[in-house]
Protein backbone atom coordinates (compact mmCIF):
# COMPACT_ATOMS: atom_id res chain seq x y z
CA UNK A 1 0.00 0.00 0.00
CA UNK A 2 1.43 3.38 -0.98
CA UNK A 3 1.44 5.60 2.10
CA UNK A 4 1.70 8.82 0.12
CA UNK A 5 -1.04 8.61 -2.48
CA UNK A 6 -2.32 12.12 -1.72
CA UNK A 7 0.27 14.72 -0.71
CA UNK A 8 0.84 18.48 -0.46
CA UNK A 9 2.23 20.33 -3.47
CA UNK A 10 4.04 23.54 -4.38
CA UNK A 11 0.98 25.54 -5.35
CA UNK A 12 1.18 28.54 -7.68
CA UNK A 13 -1.44 31.31 -7.63
CA UNK A 14 -1.75 34.63 -9.48
CA UNK A 15 0.26 37.43 -7.95
CA UNK A 16 -1.63 40.70 -8.10
CA UNK A 17 -3.99 39.73 -10.93
CA UNK A 18 -7.78 39.74 -10.86
CA UNK A 19 -8.81 36.37 -9.45
CA UNK A 20 -12.26 36.70 -10.99
CA UNK A 21 -10.71 36.97 -14.46
CA UNK A 22 -8.06 34.35 -13.73
CA UNK A 23 -10.44 31.50 -12.87
CA UNK A 24 -12.57 29.97 -15.66
CA UNK A 25 -14.78 26.90 -15.62
CA UNK A 26 -13.65 23.44 -16.81
CA UNK A 27 -12.97 23.25 -20.55
CA UNK A 28 -15.54 20.50 -21.16
CA UNK A 29 -18.48 22.61 -19.96
CA UNK A 30 -20.87 24.50 -22.27
CA UNK A 31 -19.41 22.58 -25.20
CA UNK A 32 -22.41 23.39 -27.43
CA UNK A 33 -22.89 26.92 -26.12
CA UNK A 34 -20.30 29.06 -27.83
CA UNK A 35 -21.93 32.23 -26.47
CA UNK A 36 -20.84 31.27 -22.93
CA UNK A 37 -17.18 31.20 -23.93
CA UNK A 38 -17.50 34.39 -25.99
CA UNK A 39 -18.72 36.17 -22.84
CA UNK A 40 -15.77 34.74 -20.91
CA UNK A 41 -13.36 36.04 -23.57
CA UNK A 42 -14.91 39.50 -23.39
CA UNK A 43 -14.73 39.49 -19.60
CA UNK A 44 -11.08 38.39 -19.47
CA UNK A 45 -9.78 40.71 -22.17
CA UNK A 46 -5.98 40.98 -21.90
CA UNK A 47 -5.82 40.07 -18.21
CA UNK A 48 -3.88 37.03 -17.01
CA UNK A 49 -6.30 34.12 -17.12
CA UNK A 50 -6.47 30.34 -17.18
CA UNK A 51 -8.52 30.87 -20.35
CA UNK A 52 -5.14 31.27 -22.08
CA UNK A 53 -3.95 27.91 -20.70
CA UNK A 54 -6.78 25.67 -21.93
CA UNK A 55 -8.72 24.80 -25.08
CA UNK A 56 -12.49 25.05 -24.48
CA UNK A 57 -14.12 22.05 -26.13
CA UNK A 58 -16.65 24.36 -27.78
CA UNK A 59 -13.87 25.27 -30.26
CA UNK A 60 -12.27 21.86 -30.81
CA UNK A 61 -13.70 21.30 -34.28
CA UNK A 62 -12.32 24.49 -35.76
CA UNK A 63 -8.93 25.10 -34.16
CA UNK A 64 -5.44 24.37 -35.42
CA UNK A 65 -4.39 22.07 -32.58
CA UNK A 66 -0.64 22.45 -33.05
CA UNK A 67 -0.90 26.24 -33.07
CA UNK A 68 -3.14 26.26 -29.96
CA UNK A 69 -0.78 23.99 -28.04
CA UNK A 70 2.13 26.31 -28.87
CA UNK A 71 0.08 29.29 -27.69
CA UNK A 72 -0.73 27.55 -24.41
CA UNK A 73 2.89 26.55 -23.85
CA UNK A 74 4.06 30.10 -24.57
CA UNK A 75 1.46 31.60 -22.22
CA UNK A 76 2.53 29.27 -19.41
CA UNK A 77 6.19 30.12 -19.89
CA UNK A 78 5.36 33.82 -20.06
CA UNK A 79 3.39 33.74 -16.80
CA UNK A 80 6.26 31.95 -15.06
CA UNK A 81 9.02 34.16 -16.51
CA UNK A 82 7.39 37.47 -15.65
CA UNK A 83 6.40 36.44 -12.14
CA UNK A 84 2.66 36.48 -12.72
CA UNK A 85 2.39 33.41 -10.47
CA UNK A 86 3.58 33.30 -6.89
CA UNK A 87 4.56 30.10 -5.09
CA UNK A 88 2.58 29.29 -1.95
CA UNK A 89 4.87 26.42 -1.00
CA UNK A 90 4.50 22.84 0.17
CA UNK A 91 0.84 22.67 1.20
CA UNK A 92 -2.69 21.50 0.59
CA UNK A 93 -5.43 24.01 -0.16
CA UNK A 94 -8.67 23.61 1.77
CA UNK A 95 -11.44 24.87 -0.52
CA UNK A 96 -14.93 26.04 0.38
CA UNK A 97 -17.00 26.48 -2.77
CA UNK A 98 -20.31 28.27 -2.25
CA UNK A 99 -22.50 27.10 -5.11
CA UNK A 100 -25.18 29.26 -6.72
CA UNK A 101 -27.80 27.43 -4.63
CA UNK A 102 -26.03 28.55 -1.43
CA UNK A 103 -24.68 25.15 -0.40
CA UNK A 104 -20.97 24.94 0.44
CA UNK A 105 -18.90 22.13 -1.08
CA UNK A 106 -15.71 21.36 0.84
CA UNK A 107 -12.59 19.91 -0.72
CA UNK A 108 -8.81 19.61 -0.52
CA UNK A 109 -6.48 20.41 -3.42
CA UNK A 110 -3.38 18.23 -3.41
CA UNK A 111 -1.18 15.98 -5.55
CA UNK A 112 -2.23 12.46 -6.50
CA UNK A 113 0.32 9.69 -7.14
CA UNK A 114 -0.30 8.38 -10.66
CA UNK A 115 1.40 5.09 -9.75
CA UNK A 116 -1.73 4.32 -7.71
CA UNK A 117 -4.04 4.86 -10.70
CA UNK A 118 -4.68 3.05 -13.97
CA UNK A 119 -7.80 3.79 -16.01
CA UNK A 120 -7.59 0.37 -17.70
CA UNK A 121 -7.68 -1.66 -14.45
CA UNK A 122 -10.12 -2.22 -11.60
CA UNK A 123 -7.69 -3.20 -8.83
CA UNK A 124 -5.89 0.09 -8.21
CA UNK A 125 -6.32 2.46 -5.25
CA UNK A 126 -7.62 5.22 -7.55
CA UNK A 127 -10.20 4.07 -10.10
CA UNK A 128 -11.92 5.57 -13.09
CA UNK A 129 -15.66 5.97 -12.75
CA UNK A 130 -16.47 5.84 -16.44
CA UNK A 131 -15.13 4.33 -19.61
CA UNK A 132 -12.13 6.15 -21.06
CA UNK A 133 -12.56 7.18 -24.70
CA UNK A 134 -9.07 6.45 -25.98
CA UNK A 135 -9.27 8.72 -29.02
CA UNK A 136 -9.87 11.67 -26.69
CA UNK A 137 -6.50 11.16 -25.00
CA UNK A 138 -3.88 12.02 -27.67
CA UNK A 139 -4.67 15.77 -27.87
CA UNK A 140 -4.66 16.01 -24.08
CA UNK A 141 -1.37 14.11 -23.86
CA UNK A 142 0.17 16.41 -26.48
CA UNK A 143 -0.90 19.44 -24.45
CA UNK A 144 0.64 17.96 -21.30
CA UNK A 145 3.91 17.14 -23.06
CA UNK A 146 4.30 20.77 -24.07
CA UNK A 147 3.07 22.22 -20.77
CA UNK A 148 5.23 23.66 -18.02
CA UNK A 149 2.19 23.94 -15.73
CA UNK A 150 -0.79 21.83 -14.80
CA UNK A 151 -4.04 23.29 -13.53
CA UNK A 152 -6.80 20.95 -12.40
CA UNK A 153 -10.48 20.65 -12.99
CA UNK A 154 -10.19 17.07 -11.72
CA UNK A 155 -12.35 16.02 -8.76
CA UNK A 156 -11.84 12.69 -6.98
CA UNK A 157 -14.14 11.19 -4.35
CA UNK A 158 -13.44 9.36 -1.11
CA UNK A 159 -16.04 7.20 0.67
CA UNK A 160 -15.62 8.80 4.11
CA UNK A 161 -18.90 8.44 5.99
CA UNK A 162 -17.29 9.60 9.26
CA UNK A 163 -15.80 12.71 7.58
CA UNK A 164 -12.34 12.05 9.04
CA UNK A 165 -10.31 13.57 6.18
CA UNK A 166 -12.01 16.88 5.37
CA UNK A 167 -14.06 17.39 8.54
CA UNK A 168 -11.13 18.46 10.76
CA UNK A 169 -10.13 21.16 8.26
CA UNK A 170 -13.68 22.48 8.19
CA UNK A 171 -13.61 22.73 11.99
CA UNK A 172 -10.40 24.79 11.96
CA UNK A 173 -11.18 26.87 8.85
CA UNK A 174 -11.29 30.14 10.79
CA UNK A 175 -7.65 29.64 11.83
CA UNK A 176 -6.23 28.73 8.41
CA UNK A 177 -4.44 31.41 6.32
CA UNK A 178 -6.65 32.62 3.44
CA UNK A 179 -5.10 32.31 -0.03
CA UNK A 180 -8.05 33.60 -2.07
CA UNK A 181 -11.66 34.62 -1.47
CA UNK A 182 -13.74 35.89 -4.41
CA UNK A 183 -16.81 35.54 -6.61
CA UNK A 184 -16.48 33.33 -9.68
CA UNK A 185 -17.47 34.67 -13.09
CA UNK A 186 -20.61 33.69 -15.00
CA UNK A 187 -22.68 32.87 -11.94
CA UNK A 188 -20.31 30.22 -10.60
CA UNK A 189 -20.85 31.21 -6.98
CA UNK A 190 -18.06 32.02 -4.52
CA UNK A 191 -14.79 30.28 -3.67
CA UNK A 192 -12.46 30.53 -0.69
CA UNK A 193 -9.12 28.75 -0.43
CA UNK A 194 -7.02 28.31 2.73
CA UNK A 195 -3.47 27.09 3.19
CA UNK A 196 -3.00 23.76 4.97
CA UNK A 197 0.55 22.90 6.02
CA UNK A 198 2.48 21.70 9.03
CA UNK A 199 0.53 19.62 11.56
CA UNK A 200 -2.77 20.13 9.72
CA UNK A 201 -1.28 18.73 6.49
CA UNK A 202 0.18 15.76 8.34
CA UNK A 203 -3.29 15.14 9.76
CA UNK A 204 -4.75 14.97 6.23
CA UNK A 205 -2.08 12.49 5.10
CA UNK A 206 -2.66 10.31 8.16
CA UNK A 207 -6.45 10.34 7.73
CA UNK A 208 -6.14 9.32 4.06
CA UNK A 209 -3.84 6.46 5.04
CA UNK A 210 -6.37 5.23 7.63
CA UNK A 211 -9.17 5.39 5.09
CA UNK A 212 -7.09 3.34 2.66
CA UNK A 213 -6.55 0.64 5.29
CA UNK A 214 -10.31 0.04 5.30
CA UNK A 215 -10.62 -0.49 1.55
CA UNK A 216 -8.18 -1.14 -1.30
CA UNK A 217 -10.29 1.24 -3.42
CA UNK A 218 -9.41 4.61 -1.89
CA UNK A 219 -10.73 7.01 -4.51
CA UNK A 220 -13.13 7.07 -7.45
CA UNK A 221 -12.97 9.71 -10.14
CA UNK A 222 -15.69 12.35 -10.13
CA UNK A 223 -14.79 14.89 -12.81
CA UNK A 224 -11.87 15.03 -15.22
CA UNK A 225 -11.55 11.30 -16.01
CA UNK A 226 -9.83 12.00 -19.32
CA UNK A 227 -7.54 14.68 -17.93
CA UNK A 228 -6.22 12.30 -15.28
CA UNK A 229 -5.94 9.53 -17.87
CA UNK A 230 -3.84 11.83 -20.08
CA UNK A 231 -1.58 12.63 -17.14
CA UNK A 232 -1.17 8.89 -16.54
CA UNK A 233 -0.33 8.17 -20.20
CA UNK A 234 2.27 10.94 -20.20
CA UNK A 235 3.83 9.71 -16.95
CA UNK A 236 4.01 6.12 -18.20
CA UNK A 237 5.81 7.19 -21.39
CA UNK A 238 8.18 9.44 -19.45
CA UNK A 239 9.16 7.18 -16.57
CA UNK A 240 10.85 4.63 -18.82
CA UNK A 241 13.71 7.08 -19.34
CA UNK A 242 14.16 7.77 -15.60
CA UNK A 243 16.09 6.00 -12.88
CA UNK A 244 14.18 4.68 -9.85
CA UNK A 245 15.37 7.64 -7.78
CA UNK A 246 14.34 10.10 -10.48
CA UNK A 247 10.89 8.51 -10.73
CA UNK A 248 10.29 8.91 -7.02
CA UNK A 249 10.49 12.70 -7.02
CA UNK A 250 9.62 13.63 -10.60
CA UNK A 251 6.80 16.23 -10.68
CA UNK A 252 5.02 14.51 -13.58
CA UNK A 253 4.46 11.46 -11.37
CA UNK A 254 1.72 13.41 -9.62
CA UNK A 255 -1.38 15.23 -10.76
CA UNK A 256 -3.10 18.10 -8.98
CA UNK A 257 -6.72 17.32 -8.04
CA UNK A 258 -9.45 18.38 -5.66
CA UNK A 259 -10.48 15.67 -3.19
CA UNK A 260 -14.15 15.62 -2.09
CA UNK A 261 -16.11 13.38 0.27
CA UNK A 262 -18.90 11.69 -1.69
CA UNK A 263 -21.19 12.28 1.33
CA UNK A 264 -20.73 16.06 1.27
CA UNK A 265 -24.24 17.53 1.50
CA UNK A 266 -23.47 19.97 -1.31
CA UNK A 267 -22.58 17.21 -3.79
CA UNK A 268 -25.22 15.98 -6.19
CA UNK A 269 -24.77 13.67 -9.12
CA UNK A 270 -26.35 15.31 -12.13
CA UNK A 271 -27.16 13.36 -15.24
CA UNK A 272 -25.18 14.19 -18.37
CA UNK A 273 -27.87 14.42 -21.01
CA UNK A 274 -27.53 13.63 -24.70
CA UNK A 275 -28.31 15.71 -27.76
CA UNK A 276 -28.43 14.07 -31.18
CA UNK A 277 -27.82 16.59 -33.98
CA UNK A 278 -28.12 16.23 -37.76
CA UNK A 279 -30.77 13.52 -37.47
CA UNK A 280 -34.40 12.82 -38.39
CA UNK A 281 -36.16 13.20 -35.03
CA UNK A 282 -39.05 10.78 -35.67
CA UNK A 283 -36.74 8.06 -36.97
CA UNK A 284 -34.33 8.60 -34.09
CA UNK A 285 -37.03 8.36 -31.41
CA UNK A 286 -38.62 5.26 -32.98
CA UNK A 287 -35.27 3.49 -33.23
CA UNK A 288 -34.34 4.47 -29.69
CA UNK A 289 -37.59 3.08 -28.26
CA UNK A 290 -37.02 -0.23 -30.04
CA UNK A 291 -33.43 -0.46 -28.80
CA UNK A 292 -34.28 -0.04 -25.10
CA UNK A 293 -35.80 -2.78 -22.96
CA UNK A 294 -39.23 -1.48 -21.97
CA UNK A 295 -40.11 -1.22 -18.28
CA UNK A 296 -40.64 1.09 -15.32
CA UNK A 297 -37.25 1.11 -13.58
CA UNK A 298 -35.98 4.32 -15.19
CA UNK A 299 -37.53 7.12 -17.24
CA UNK A 300 -35.88 8.91 -20.18
CA UNK A 301 -37.53 12.02 -21.63
CA UNK A 302 -37.03 12.88 -25.30
CA UNK A 303 -37.54 16.42 -26.63
CA UNK A 304 -37.50 17.64 -30.23
CA UNK A 305 -38.89 20.77 -31.90
CA UNK A 306 -41.28 21.58 -29.07
CA UNK A 307 -42.52 17.99 -28.77
CA UNK A 308 -41.64 15.57 -25.97
CA UNK A 309 -42.36 12.11 -24.63
CA UNK A 310 -41.27 9.65 -21.97
CA UNK A 311 -39.67 6.24 -22.45
CA UNK A 312 -39.78 3.70 -19.61
CA UNK A 313 -36.71 1.45 -19.39
CA UNK A 314 -36.19 -1.83 -17.56
CA UNK A 315 -32.71 -2.28 -16.02
CA UNK A 316 -31.16 -3.86 -12.93
CA UNK A 317 -29.26 -0.66 -12.16
CA UNK A 318 -28.71 2.75 -13.68
CA UNK A 319 -25.38 1.58 -15.10
CA UNK A 320 -27.13 -1.09 -17.17
CA UNK A 321 -29.59 1.50 -18.50
CA UNK A 322 -26.74 3.82 -19.44
CA UNK A 323 -24.79 1.06 -21.20
CA UNK A 324 -27.82 0.13 -23.32
CA UNK A 325 -28.47 3.75 -24.26
CA UNK A 326 -24.84 4.45 -25.12
CA UNK A 327 -24.61 1.33 -27.27
CA UNK A 328 -27.56 2.57 -29.32
CA UNK A 329 -26.12 6.08 -29.67
CA UNK A 330 -22.68 4.83 -30.70
CA UNK A 331 -24.20 2.60 -33.39
CA UNK A 332 -26.58 5.30 -34.66
CA UNK A 333 -23.78 7.86 -34.82
CA UNK A 334 -21.39 5.34 -36.36
CA UNK A 335 -23.91 4.77 -39.14
CA UNK A 336 -23.86 8.50 -39.92
CA UNK A 337 -27.46 8.97 -38.76
CA UNK A 338 -26.69 11.59 -36.09
CA UNK A 339 -23.96 13.49 -34.28
CA UNK A 340 -24.03 13.12 -30.50
CA UNK A 341 -23.01 15.68 -27.90
CA UNK A 342 -23.05 15.39 -24.11
CA UNK A 343 -24.90 18.21 -22.38
CA UNK A 344 -24.83 19.44 -18.78
CA UNK A 345 -28.14 20.91 -17.66
CA UNK A 346 -31.71 20.04 -18.65
CA UNK A 347 -32.50 23.60 -19.74
CA UNK A 348 -29.60 23.52 -22.20
CA UNK A 349 -30.87 20.27 -23.73
CA UNK A 350 -34.38 21.65 -24.12
CA UNK A 351 -33.07 24.81 -25.77
CA UNK A 352 -30.83 22.90 -28.17
CA UNK A 353 -33.64 20.49 -29.06
CA UNK A 354 -35.62 23.36 -30.55
CA UNK A 355 -33.14 23.46 -33.44
CA UNK A 356 -33.85 21.64 -36.67
CA UNK A 357 -32.70 18.03 -36.79
CA UNK A 358 -31.99 17.76 -33.04
CA UNK A 359 -33.35 15.36 -30.41
CA UNK A 360 -32.53 15.77 -26.73
CA UNK A 361 -32.49 12.87 -24.28
CA UNK A 362 -33.03 13.93 -20.66
CA UNK A 363 -31.74 11.29 -18.27
CA UNK A 364 -32.43 10.51 -14.60
CA UNK A 365 -29.78 11.36 -12.00
CA UNK A 366 -27.78 8.72 -10.15
CA UNK A 367 -28.05 8.30 -6.40
CA UNK A 368 -24.64 9.04 -4.85
CA UNK A 369 -24.78 5.80 -2.86
CA UNK A 370 -24.50 3.91 -6.17
CA UNK A 371 -21.07 5.27 -7.12
CA UNK A 372 -18.57 3.26 -5.04
CA UNK A 373 -20.80 0.17 -4.97
CA UNK A 374 -21.17 0.15 -8.76
CA UNK A 375 -17.48 0.70 -9.48
CA UNK A 376 -16.56 -2.05 -7.02
CA UNK A 377 -19.10 -4.49 -8.47
CA UNK A 378 -18.83 -3.96 -12.23
CA UNK A 379 -16.02 -1.50 -12.91
CA UNK A 380 -16.55 1.70 -14.83
CA UNK A 381 -19.72 3.36 -15.97
CA UNK A 382 -20.08 4.09 -19.69
CA UNK A 383 -18.64 7.40 -20.86
CA UNK A 384 -20.35 10.60 -19.72
CA UNK A 385 -22.65 8.84 -17.26
CA UNK A 386 -22.90 11.51 -14.59
CA UNK A 387 -21.62 14.90 -13.56
CA UNK A 388 -20.89 16.46 -10.19
CA UNK A 389 -23.56 19.15 -9.96
CA UNK A 390 -24.69 21.62 -12.58
CA UNK A 391 -22.36 23.06 -15.21
CA UNK A 392 -21.74 26.22 -13.16
CA UNK A 393 -20.93 24.10 -10.10
CA UNK A 394 -17.97 22.49 -11.86
CA UNK A 395 -14.43 23.14 -10.76
CA UNK A 396 -12.88 26.36 -12.05
CA UNK A 397 -9.21 26.34 -13.03
CA UNK A 398 -7.39 28.20 -10.28
CA UNK A 399 -4.37 26.59 -8.59
CA UNK A 400 -1.32 25.64 -10.70
CA UNK A 401 1.72 23.43 -10.27
CA UNK A 402 4.97 23.16 -12.23
CA UNK A 403 5.35 19.81 -14.04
Amino acid sequence: MNKNIFTPADILLPDGASMEKWAVVACDQFSSEREYWERVKANVGDAPSTLNLIIPEAYLEEIDEEREIKKISKAMTDYLDRGALGKVGDCFVYVERTQPDGRVRKGIVGALDLEAYDFSRTDTAIRASEGTVLDRLPPRVRIRRAASLELPHIITFIDDCEDLVIGPLSAMAGKLPILYDFDLMEGGGHIKGMRVDGEAARGVIAAVRELHKKDDMLMVMGDGNHSLAAAKVYWDELKGSLSEAEREGHPARRALVELNNVYDEAIDFEAIHRAAFETRPDEFVDAFKKAMRQGDDYKITWVAGGRSGEIGVAADCIGDMLYAMQEFLDEFEGAGRCRVDYIHGESSVRRLSEGEGCVGLILPAMEKSELFATVAARGVFPKKSFSVGHARDKRYYLECRVI
